[in-house]
């Protein structure tokens, strides 16, 4: 079994005297810079080693969207991925924006749900914040980044 812990999100609270950890689906798309990037990884789509220590940028965060978790999900799983899909990187490419842009404009995102995932919205608002996340995304690549998914539940 593979554990992630992943500390620069974790969600706490104080009620009681007592500290607790929210648990929940957290979300988050890194930047690579490309001479940053790992020979080896250079031609992988998924299942690398996230690059935690080695500079990546957070460039997206979301907490509980499992519609568009299960969009990464599925393209994990085209891209040739095997592994439970927690912890595990899908790097991200034109083409996969492309579609992931559609699927958000015509709300077709795939209803997802599992434990503490909570629900997704696909009100205006989320819609905008989703398509904010596919420019920022594309931007990165076009700067010869490499942009990957990662997520933690």
């Amino acid at each position: 079994m593979f554990l992630m812990l992943h500390y620069t999100k974790t969600k706490t609270r104080y009620f009681n005297n007592i500290w607790e950890v929210i648990l929940g689906l957290d979300m988050y798309v890194y930047a690579v810079s490309s001479n940053r990037v790992r020979e080896e990884d250079k031609d992988k789509e998924v299942d690398f080693q996230p690059y935690y220590e080695e500079g990546h940028t957070e460039i997206w965060y979301w907490r509980k969207h499992p519609n568009l978790h299960g969009y990464f999900e599925n393209l994990y799983r085209r891209k040739g991925g095997t592994e439970e899909f927690n912890g595990v990187p899908v790097k991200l490419t034109e083409r996969d924006l492309m579609r992931l842009e559609k699927e958000i404009k015509e709300r077709t995102l795939p209803n997802t749900s599992g434990f503490f995932f909570g629900e997704s919205s696909d009100d205006d608002d989320a819609v905008e914040q989703d398509l904010r996340f596919v420019a920022e995304a594309r931007m990165q690549l076009s700067l010869g980044n490499m942009v990957y998914y990662n997520s933690s539940w």
